[in-house]
C-alpha cells in the first residue's frame, strides 16, 4: 500500500508540474527550442565527422579498404542518412507547422527517435566488430570516427527517446495541442473466429439414379412405363385442395393481413446539426480544415457514433470527433 500511494503521489506531482509547464511559455534559441538546438548540433558534429575515413592506418596499408561511410557502399543510409532526414523535418517543421506532420504512422518526433536508435545500433555494430577482430589480429579495422559517431548518436538517443524524462528537455513536449492520432496508430481490432465451413452434401446413389432416369431421353424408355399425355386414360388431375383447408386459409388472410416491418433509419442519412461552440473538423490526418459553430447549421452526411462526417458549403470533407452536445436538425 505504501508503494502505491508513493506512486499515485509521483503521478499526481507529474500531473502538476506538466500544468505549471504549460502556463510559462517556452523559450529557446530564435524559432527552435533547446532540445532541438543541441540535437542539431549534434547532428551537424556527427555529419561533418561522417566525411572522414573509417578505416584504420594498418588496415589501410594492407589494403583491406578505405574512405568514409559515403564511399562504402549503403553504409551511409543507416548510419548518417536517416538521421540527417529526420532533422530536416525537425527545422522544416518549426518554418511549415502544417507542412510534413508524419513519416508512415511516426510523427517527426517518433521518427528521430527511430533514426538516432538504429544509427546509433549500425555504428555499435561497428564498434563491437573493431573490438574483436582487433583482440583476434592485433589490427584495428576502424578508426577514431567510430567511436566519435557512436557517442554522437548514442547522444542523439537521449534527446530524443530519453528527452521527456529529463526535466530540461520535457519542455518540448508539455502543452502541444492533442490531435488525432493516424489510422496506423490508432489501438488495433480484435480479431474474430472464422465460422466453421458448412459440411458439403454427400450425393445420394438413388438420387442419383432417379436424376439418370429423369434425364433419358424418350428414345431410352420401355413400352411398360409410356409418358402421360392429354389423352391417356392414365393421366390424372390433380387433387384439388379441400373446401375447409381452403376457407381456413381465407380467414386466416382476412384475419392476419400482411404489415410491411418498418425499416431502420440507416446511420449513413445525412441531417444538419448545431454544435453549442466552435469546433473543429480535420481531416484523416488530425489537420483542422474548418470550423463549425452555434452561428449556423453544419450538414452531417454520415453519423459513425463519437465521429461526425460533415461537409462544408464550399464542398470540403472533415471530422467532427467532438460531438457532445450537438443539436440535430
Amino acid at each position: 500500500m505504501t508503494d502505491e500511494r508513493a506512486n499515485d503521489q509521483q503521478e499526481v506531482d507529474a500531473t502538476v508540474a506538466d500544468t505549471e509547464s504549460e502556463d510559462r511559455p517556452q523559450y529557446g534559441v530564435g524559432p527552435f527550442s533547446v532540445r532541438e538546438v543541441a540535437l542539431v548540433g549534434v547532428w551537424l558534429i556527427a555529419f561533418v565527422v561522417s566525411f572522414f575515413s573509417v578505416a584504420g592506418e594498418r588496415a589501410m596499408a594492407q589494403l583491406l579498404f578505405g574512405g568514409s561511410v559515403w564511399t562504402n557502399g549503403l553504409d551511409w543510409i543507416l548510419t548518417i542518412g536517416v538521421p540527417t532526414v529526420a532533422i530536416f523535418l525537425i527545422i522544416l517543421r518549426r518554418f511549415s507547422p502544417d507542412g510534413i506532420r508524419r513519416v508512415g504512422s511516426l510523427g517527426i518526433d517518433q521518427f528521430a527517435s527511430v533514426a538516432f536508435s538504429v544509427s546509433a545500433a549500425v555504428w555499435l555494430t561497428l564498434l563491437w566488430r573493431t573490438i574483436v577482430v582487433a583482440i583476434e589480429t592485433k589490427i584495428w579495422v576502424y578508426d577514431w570516427v567510430v567511436w566519435v559517431e557512436f557517442f554522437l548518436m548514442l547522444a542523439g538517443v537521449v534527446l530524443t527517446v530519453f528527452a521527456p524524462l529529463i526535466p530540461t528537455l520535457r519542455e518540448d513536449f508539455v502543452g502541444r495541442r492533442e490531435i488525432v492520432a493516424h489510422r496506423n496508430a490508432r489501438p488495433i481490432r480484435a480479431v474474430s473466429a472464422r465460422p466453421p465451413r458448412p459440411p458439403r452434401p454427400v450425393a445420394d446413389e438413388t438420387d442419383g439414379a432417379a436424376f439418370a432416369a429423369a434425364a433419358h431421353g424418350p428414345t431410352g424408355q420401355s413400352d411398360t412405363y409410356p409418358v402421360p399425355s392429354y389423352g391417356d386414360q392414365a393421366y390424372r388431375e390433380p387433387t384439388p385442395a379441400a373446401p375447409d383447408a381452403w376457407a381456413a386459409a381465407q380467414t386466416r388472410d382476412t384475419i392476419e393481413p400482411a404489415e410491411p416491418e418498418p425499416h431502420p433509419q440507416s446511420a449513413h442519412q445525412a441531417f444538419w446539426a448545431l454544435a453549442p461552440e466552435e469546433r473543429d473538423v480535420v481531416d484523416d490526418r488530425g489537420v483542422p480544415i474548418f470550423r463549425v459553430g452555434r452561428t449556423a447549421w453544419a450538414l452531417v452526411l454520415e453519423d459513425r457514433g463519437d465521429v461526425f462526417v460533415v461537409r462544408h458549403e464550399d464542398g470540403r470533407v472533415g471530422y467532427l470527433h467532438d460531438v457532445t452536445g450537438v443539436t440535430r436538425g
